[in-house]
């Protein structure tokens, strides 16, 4: 049976990445996107599928209980995945309000008028599925030697953003044990892929190389997380929403632990190949360091680390791999390629958020 979707935040870069591919993948859904478009959203990230009659986008905050529940009612909705949330640790630190608002508040808001209308309207919807969509950094940092989080490691937060993820979970579980809404929650490791924000690392790396300005890394460089190719992310979600246990959460994870300093090594080699294997980037990137025929890794830059930055996320995805044979389909090798060929080939989309 067809669904009906909304997807919170599916104008930021995870979420616009899932309605690409929920479309793609189950054509007569319905999905309807509501996003704030705060500096993260980007109305352009849904440009793919904006002429699609299956799709719908509605500008307004998750906060709105008045307009949530409009879509819920208007629209028949009987699936949320939840993406809307502050989630850049840095800003976190320097401005942590915002994430108690979005992703705390926020979420409380959301599973409010989700039983409103799911459960104590006078015909409740027995068959209804409220997805939050969570991070591994709930779980804390990890030693070099640690076993990878599994979904029974306890919460131990150590930021305002994790903090503000982690009671989001809380919020999630209690409102399906308390009240019986039918819920699911993914923690995920890092993701990468197109759309990314240019303040994250990877797409920061490659529009630095693509400018000739440093490459920041913070401290030694040695922080190591888990990498997934957000279509992969895309596809686990899936795959939890159809067939996961109501109640329960699954980890979402790559496969692919990378340390940051590897990871900007990595970009600046294989940028440093493209350039030379293909003359016409240098004439569309002139101020591109490969383009002055300069080594990119030259432009690596230490910087004093983030207060209380974890050393080690990992992701033991086995029960959702178990459970739901899920396994991703991109190596690290093979995603970040992808990920390179589309920025190169669209600055258009890019370019003009560098500013913001």
């Amino acid at each position: 049976m067809s669904k009906s979707l909304l997807v919170t935040g599916g104008a930021g870069f995870i979420g616009a990445n899932f309605v690409h591919y929920w479309l793609k993948s189950n054509p007569a859904d319905k999905v309807v996107v509501l996003d704030a478009l705060t500096y993260a959203g980007n109305i352009e990230n849904l440009e793919p599928v904006k002429d699609n009659n299956q799709f719908v986008f509605a500008h307004g905050d998750i906060c709105d209980s008045d307009l949530v529940e409009r879509l819920l009612v208007e629209y028949n909705i009987d699936t949320i995945v939840h993406f809307a949330a502050e989630s850049h640790v840095d800003r976190s630190i320097s401005g942590p309000d915002a994430f108690i608002q979005t992703n705390i508040i926020g979420t409380y808001s959301l599973l409010k008028v989700a039983k409103k209308v799911w459960l104590d309207s006078a015909q409740p919807l027995l068959s209804h599925r409220f997805h939050h969509v969570s991070t591994d950094e709930v779980y804390g940092t990890l030693g070099p030697n640690d076993p990878a989080f599994t979904e029974d490691t306890a919460y131990a937060p150590n930021s305002p953003y994790s903090a503000s993820k982690a009671a989001s979970d809380h919020l999630v579980r209690a409102y399906h044990h308390t009240y019986g809404l039918q819920v699911t929650t993914s923690n995920c490791s890092n993701n990468y892929g197109p759309y990314h924000f240019p303040e994250k690392l990877i797409p920061l790396i490659i529009a630095n190389i693509l400018n000739d300005k440093p490459l920041p890394v913070y401290g030694d460089g040695m922080q190591i997380r888990d990498w997934l190719y957000v279509e992969d992310h895309a596809r686990g979600i899936e795959l939890v929403i159809n067939d996961g246990n109501v109640g329960e959460n699954y980890n979402i994870g790559g496969h692919n632990e990378w340390a940051n300093i590897d990871i900007v090594k990595l970009i600046c080699e294989k940028m440093d190949l493209a350039f030379a294997n293909d003359s016409s980037l240098s004439e569309k990137f002139p101020n591109a360091s490969c383009a002055k025929a300069a080594n990119s890794a030259s432009l690596i830059t230490y910087v004093t680390d983030r207060p209380g930055h974890d050393r080690r996320y990992a992701i033991d995805a086995t029960k959702t791999t178990r459970e739901l044979n899920y396994k991703p389909a991109e190596s690290f090798e093979s995603g970040i390629t992808k990920t390179l060929d589309w920025y190169l080939n669209n600055e258009s989309w890019w370019k003009p958020l560098l500013t913001k």
